[in-house]
């Protein structure tokens, strides 16, 4: 195991991105603890909402409370200046554009790894969007309902670049570092035992503290998702080239917003707000050109989709199909926001990653939206 030689100045850095980072778990876009529902002080938590839908609530407020964190590079990061900047941050505005008509009328709910779904269930928050992983046991016990995946991640290796290792399978004997109480944990074990390799998965309480071990070499590799690990690497003081993310990913982490059990009403407007970014990137509106195709346009289906007046022989009419949004939801959102492209573009393809499986179903991914009729 090599030992890099960081400054403790430069160690401290990256230790402060990486302490907003300790969510996911193969679970959030890394290392977000699987099944931790600790609660948190009554003093950090608001009482649980009172019976009827949280749309009510949320036009009554004139803002949605969005849980999110605030130093995950690509996803969330809290600048300077107290505002929000990141992939997360862009899908918590297009649900307060979709309802509210402002993408601003947000307020982002910082949140610790194992505060998430306590907030949820108490009101805390309208809405989850923290890189968190879909699984079955989160869906059943922790009284969240999951919507649409918004990104489709996986979880990968990290290793130094001059470590030799070129795969995972070149990794025999290894000791692979992880969050502890993540599924991440439980994945490496999987896959060392698929794969033979006889991995020493050790697991650190503290992601500060796994990252020490990494840059003293006490680790071969550094396993968390691929989203998370990229996310890393961009702000590693040695800078990205000291890293190397080998190629193979294994397991299945599904990325999305979360909402409470419960309440149709609000999962459905949650959805169809995130929904609204796919579509429009299939129709090829983007936040540039979406004024002059509302304008223009003669597709009735586009029309449809952006709130316009269509013409028959019976008069004039806006399609409402009866979700609780405003008719004119998917043009707020993508005029304020963007559309799905545009916000990969915008936050996660500088850090490297690729569309992959977050491509339109039309170019060979996943990302599909149900007919808007």
């Amino acid at each position: 195991m090599k030992k890099s030689a960081l400054i403790p100045g430069a160690i401290a850095v990256f230790a402060l991105v990486l302490s907003g980072c300790a969510g996911g778990g193969a679970g959030e876009a890394a290392s977000e603890p699987a099944d931790d529902t600790s609660d948190s002080s009554e003093e950090s938590m608001a009482a649980a909402p009172e019976a009827g839908s949280v749309l009510d609530s949320v036009l009554e407020a004139g803002v949605v409370r969005c849980g999110t964190r605030d130093a995950l590079p690509g996803f969330a990061v809290l600048q300077e200046d107290g505002t929000h900047v990141g992939f997360d941050s862009d899908f918590c505005r297009a649900i307060a554009a979709a309802v509210l008509g402002d993408a601003e009328a947000v307020e982002m709910v910082d949140l610790e790894t194992a505060d998430r779904f306590t907030a949820l269930q108490n009101g805390s928050i309208d809405v989850l969007v923290r890189n968190t992983t879909w699984t079955a046991s989160r869906d059943g016990a922790e009284g969240a309902n999951f919507l649409q995946t918004n990104f489709y991640d996986g979880q990968g290796m990290m290793v130094e670049a001059g470590s030799g290792y070129s795969s995972v399978s070149d990794m025999n004997g290894a000791v692979v570092c992880v969050a502890k109480g993540t599924t991440t944990e439980g994945n490496a074990a999987l896959e060392s035992s698929r794969l033979g390799l006889n991995w020493e998965v050790r697991a650190f309480d503290d992601t500060d503290l796994l990252l020490e071990a990494f840059i003293a070499g006490q680790c071969d590799g550094w396993s968390s998702d691929v989203s998370q690990l990229t996310g890393f690497r961009s702000a590693y003081p040695d800078g990205p080239d000291a890293l190397t993310i080998l190629p193979e990913v294994f397991s299945k982490e599904p990325l999305g917003p979360a909402v409470l059990d419960g309440d149709t009403q609000w999962a459905q407007v949650v959805n169809w707000a995130i929904m609204a970014t796919i579509q429009a990137e299939e129709f090829g509106i983007t936040s540039a050109n979406v004024d002059d195709i509302r304008s223009s346009t003669e597709d009735v289906t586009v029309q449809r989709f952006l709130g316009v007046e269509i013409e028959s022989d019976e008069g004039s009419a806006v399609l409402d199909p009866g979700l609780g949004l405003p008719t004119d939801f998917a043009y707020q959102v993508v005029s304020q926001v963007g559309n799905y492209g545009e916000i990969f573009d915008a936050h996660l393809a500088p850090l490297g990653l690729e569309r992959g499986v977050n491509a339109l179903w039309s170019d060979g991914g996943l990302m599909y939206a149900p007919p808007y009729r």
